[in-house]
């Protein structure tokens, strides 16, 4: 695992010309203002303002150039949306989605069910008929999990291979654990592990911070009420550890930890410091957090530790299961970046959106290596905290985390899931892509995360 900390610190011309022709002629009292536009997935993600700490990270570790990085996070945004948008209308015959191309600018879902095959096409991406629904997939990989040992250490669904992977790192090791769960053996597809994870151990994402002889990374800065702080990994910390900044300053304390079963924890931090809504990038550069909205598996995500610094790669799967030598920790995502020890904690980001924080790995970042990520989102659900974002400070008269908007049962600060349904301005809205919603971010205006019922 890598620990970290946070400092404070065509168109068609003919009807145009008529649309044109009747504005003219029509009396001035006949124009009424227009109804704001509604944010594309692009927007709502920010995909365009991307800072350049970002773009040039993407640029060296992907092999973009700017231009590319730049319509790969639009495109990624955009995949997100669609991809969420079909799995709620074919339910559980959904089996994956992912993109592809240097950027991203093929979306594929997949489908258990033949009738569903011109619908996905019609949205644009490309349709792939499966025989495993990532349900049953995942359902297998669960069953596992509860009699995984380190000799099988990791264990996903690979939905672009419609199988359950599971590594071994002694042979013979995932064949004795199919076995004993009685997991079919046709689903699961065996490989050999390089090299075992392990724990990397080590209040602006990236950070380095201190407890007694170890070191890891701040995650993202949060707050929750008046108290300010930070998400990092649990196996960094236990409740009541206390913590000192990259600066070897009195910084805090952790208020609660989860590891194994997950690896989530929170520090808060006293008066001395204050959360900021920034991740370190290159050269020490802020990089502007907006949001949390977990990004589809082949996006670009990067990496901020105190031990490697900045690094990118992309999403292989989520939901991965790892089994460390502490514990297994199911829920997180496995990615191409690569990490060392240290790094445990810290941020991962993709575009402006937070994605979770490190938890281990295998390899460094002299060959690469595979790391894993556990998500923000269940971290701030179940510590109750609010993510710092730029423009997260509500003004005079907006709605606090936690305060209903008026009309409707919709509230900035909540974390939804996809499939969550809000009432808001009269009508009613389901959660495409799991976030922390923010004012700003109310339903009618992102429907790349609201679908209107």
């Amino acid at each position: 695992m890598l620990r970290r900390s946070v400092r404070a610190a065509g168109t068609v011309l003919a009807a145009a010309g008529l649309a044109l022709a009747a504005l003219q002629a029509a009396p001035a009292t006949a124009l009424t203002p227009s109804a704001p536009t509604a944010k594309t997935a692009a927007d709502t993600l920010g995909a365009s303002a991307a800072q350049p700490e970002v773009l040039q990270a993407m640029q060296r570790d992907l092999g973009l150039s700017r231009p590319q990085a730049l319509s790969r996070l639009a495109h990624e945004a955009a995949a997100g949306a669609t991809a969420a948008r079909v799995r709620q209308d074919i339910g559980g015959a959904f089996a994956g989605a992912w993109v592809d191309g240097a950027e991203s600018a093929a979306l594929t879902v997949a489908t258990t069910r033949a009738a569903d095959l011109p619908a996905i096409r019609a949205t644009g991406a490309k349709a792939r008929l499966v025989a495993h629904s990532l349900t049953d997939l995942e359902r297998a990989q669960a069953a596992l999990d509860r009699a995984a040992t380190a000799d099988a250490p990791v264990r996903y669904v690979d939905v672009r291979a419609n199988r359950l992977v599971v590594e071994e790192a002694r042979a013979g090791a995932a064949d004795r654990l199919l076995a004993a769960t009685g997991v079919a053996r046709d689903l699961v597809t065996v490989v050999r592990a390089a090299e075992a994870p392990r724990p990397l151990y080590d209040l602006r994402g990236g950070d380095a911070y201190h407890m007694g002889g170890g070191r890891c990374s701040v995650g993202f800065p949060v707050t929750r009420g008046t108290t300010q702080g930070f998400a990092t990994a649990g196996h960094c910390g236990r409740a009541g550890t206390t913590t000192t900044g990259f600066n070897q300053v009195a910084q805090g304390s952790f208020q609660a930890s989860i590891f194994p079963g997950n690896d989530m924890a929170w520090v808060a931090a006293n008066s001395s410091w204050t959360a900021t809504p920034y991740v370190k990038g290159a050269g020490g550069a802020n990089v502007q957090v907006t949001g949390s909205v977990l990004q589809p598996v082949g996006a670009s995500v990067c990496r901020s530790g105190s031990t490697t610094g900045w690094h990118c790669g992309t999403i292989q799967q989520h939901n991965t299961s790892v089994t460390y030598q502490e514990g297994t920790v199911s829920g997180v995502t496995r990615t191409t970046v690569c990490a060392e020890p240290g790094d445990s904690g810290g941020s991962y980001i993709s575009g402006s959106q937070g994605q979770g924080v490190t938890s281990g790995g295998s390899g460094n970042c002299s060959s690469g290596g595979t790391t894993y990520f556990q998500p923000l989102n269940p971290i701030l659900q179940n510590y109750g905290l609010t993510l710092k974002t730029t423009g997260s400070d509500p003004g005079p008269g907006d709605p606090g985390p936690g305060d209903p908007e008026p009309g409707g049962s919709w509230q900035a600060g909540t974390v939804y899931a996809a499939g969550d349904t809000v009432t808001y301005g009269g009508a009613t809205y389901r959660c495409l892509q799991g976030h922390q919603a923010q004012t700003g971010w109310e339903p009618p205006n992102v429907p790349a995360l609201w679908q209107r019922l």
